[in-house]
C-alpha cells in the first residue's frame, strides 16, 4: 500500500513519527512523508522520502492572525491551547491545495497525521480513505488544542460536510496507558522507539561510569533552561556532589557554556545512546525528551516553560518519576525564596538520594516496552486498508 504521513510541526515530531515511518518502509509499503521545507533535511536524517509542501515554519503560523487580538498579558492555559489551535488551523489550510496537488501524482491507500497535521484528515476526507491519527510524543493536549483548530477551519468542515474534526478511523498513541488521561478517545498503543540526529561514538557514551552518579543537562534546541551563571552553580554542586555531569547543547550554546565549566562534557551527545548511562536527567519537558528519558528508565528534574510541559512535568511527578521545579519567570517568591540554581541542585540531591524515583522511573520504562511495537502497529494499518 501506498502511505502518506503528514507532519508540519518540528524536528522533535519528524523524529518521534520516524518509527513508525521505517516499519512501514521496511514491511514493504511506499512511502512518501509531507512537511515543511525547514523540516525537509530531519526527514532526510532519518531516511524516509521526503516532500516540502510549503515554505514556512510552524512558528509563521502560530504568530500570524492571533497576535494582534490577542489579549494584553500572558495568556491562561486555556487561551494559549485554543491560540495554539488556531494557529495550526492556518498551517493546515495552507497545507491543504499542496497536499491535493501531491494526491494528483501519488494517490495515497492511507493518510497518517502526526497529532496536531489538522491538514491530514481534511485531505483523507477529501480522497475517501482512511486516516489515522499519530499521537507520536507524550500527553498532547489534543482535547484543549482541537477546539482552536475546529474554529480556524470551519470554512473547509463547512465545505466537506462535516460538524466537527475529522474522526481518524484509528488513533496511535504511544502514551504509557497508565498515564493517559481518563475519558480520552479509544486508542491502538504503540511503543515509544527514540530517534534522533546521530554522530560518531565514543566510549564514554554508551559505557555507566562504574564509581559515580551520572547526571544529564539537556534542554533541547529551543529552550534555555539557566543562564551561564546558574549553570555553573549547578554544575558545581553536582561535581561537589561526586556526580558526572554532561550537558547536550546545539553548537553555540555548547561554546558559550562550555568556558569555565571545569571537567564536564558539553556538545551534541546522541540522547538516545547516553540516556540508559544516567542516574538522572534535569531537562525542560520536552514532549521527545521526556519520553525517551523515560524509555530509559531514568528520574528527571524538569524545568517546563509552557502549557504542554507543564502537563508533562505533572503527569510525570505525580506518578513519582520526576520532580519540577518552576523556570524564574513563574515565580511570585511565594513558592521559594531560592535562586532556580539552588532549587534545582537540591532537587537533584533528593532524587539521587531516594531510590524511589528510580524504582517508579524503571517501572515506567518497563511498562513502555510491553506496548506493541511500530512494526505490529503496521499490521493494523494493512487492515484499514483492506477492509
Amino acid at each position: 500500500m501506498k502511505v502518506l504521513f503528514v507532519t508540519t510541526g518540528s524536528h522533535v515530531t519528524v523524529y518521534a513519527t520516524a518509527p513508525l515511518t521505517t516499519a512501514a518502509q521496511n514491511a514493504g509499503h511506499e512511502v512518501l512523508l509531507a512537511t515543511n521545507e525547514p523540516l525537509i533535511e530531519a526527514v532526510e536524517a532519518i531516511g524516509a522520502p521526503a516532500v516540502s509542501i510549503m515554505p514556512e515554519t510552524i512558528r509563521h503560523f502560530m504568530t500570524a492572525g492571533d497576535a494582534q487580538d490577542a489579549p494584553g498579558g500572558p495568556m491562561d492555559a486555556r487561551e494559549e491551547m485554543l491560540t495554539t489551535g488556531r494557529g495550526l488551523a492556518r498551517m493546515a489550510s495552507a497545507a491543504l491545495e499542496a497536499l491535493l496537488d501531491l494526491a494528483e501524482d501519488w494517490r495515497p491507500d492511507l493518510i497518517v497525521g502526526s497529532s496536531m497535521s489538522y491538514a491530514a484528515g481534511l485531505l483523507a476526507t477529501r480522497l475517501k480513505v482512511p486516516f489515522v491519527r499519530h499521537a507520536e510524543y507524550f500527553q498532547i493536549p489534543a482535547a484543549e488544542i482541537d477546539p482552536g483548530a475546529e474554529q480556524g477551519l470551519r470554512p473547509e468542515l463547512d465545505r466537506l460536510g462535516l460538524e466537527g474534526l475529522p474522526e481518524p478511523d484509528l488513533y496511535i498513541d504511544v502514551c504509557p496507558p497508565s498515564l493517559r488521561p481518563p475519558g480520552g478517545p479509544e486508542v491502538r498503543p504503540m511503543r515509544f522507539i527514540p530517534r534522533n540526529p546521530q554522530r560518531r561514538l565514543e566510549p564514554w557514551m554508551y559505557a555507566r561510569p562504574k564509581d559515580r552518579p551520572r547526571v544529564l543537562i539537556t534542554s533541547g534546541t529551543h529552550f534555555r533552561m539557566l543562564s551561564g551563571e546558574s549553570m555553573r552553580y549547578l554544575v558545581d554542586r553536582l561535581t561537589l556532589a561526586g556526580a558526572e555531569v554532561l550537558i547536550t547543547a546545539p553548537k553555540g550554546a555548547a561554546e558559550e557554556l562550555g568556558a569555565g565549566l571545569g571537567d564536564v562534557r558539553v556538545g551534541w551527545i546522541p540522547l538516545d545512546v547516553v540516556a540508559p548511562t544516567c542516574d538522572l536527567a534535569v531537562n525542560h519537558g520536552g514532549a521527545t525528551t521526556a519520553m525517551t528519558i523515560m524509555t530509559a528508565g531514568v528520574p528527571q528534574l524538569i524545568i517546563p516553560p509552557n502549557t504542554h510541559t507543564r502537563l508533562i512535568a505533572r503527569s510525570l511527578a505525580d506518578c513519582g518519576a520526576a520532580l519540577t521545579v518552576p523556570p524564574r519567570q513563574e515565580r511570585d517568591g511565594s513558592a521559594s525564596d531560592r535562586e532556580p540554581a539552588e532549587e534545582i541542585a537540591a532537587g537533584c540531591r533528593e532524587i539521587l538520594s531516594t531510590p524511589r524515583y528510580t524504582r517508579r522511573a524503571q517501572a515506567l520504562a518497563k511498562e513502555i516496552a510491553t506496548l506493541p511495537t511500530p512494526a505490529e502497529v503496521v499490521r493494523t494499518l494493512e487492515t484499514l486498508v483492506t477492509a
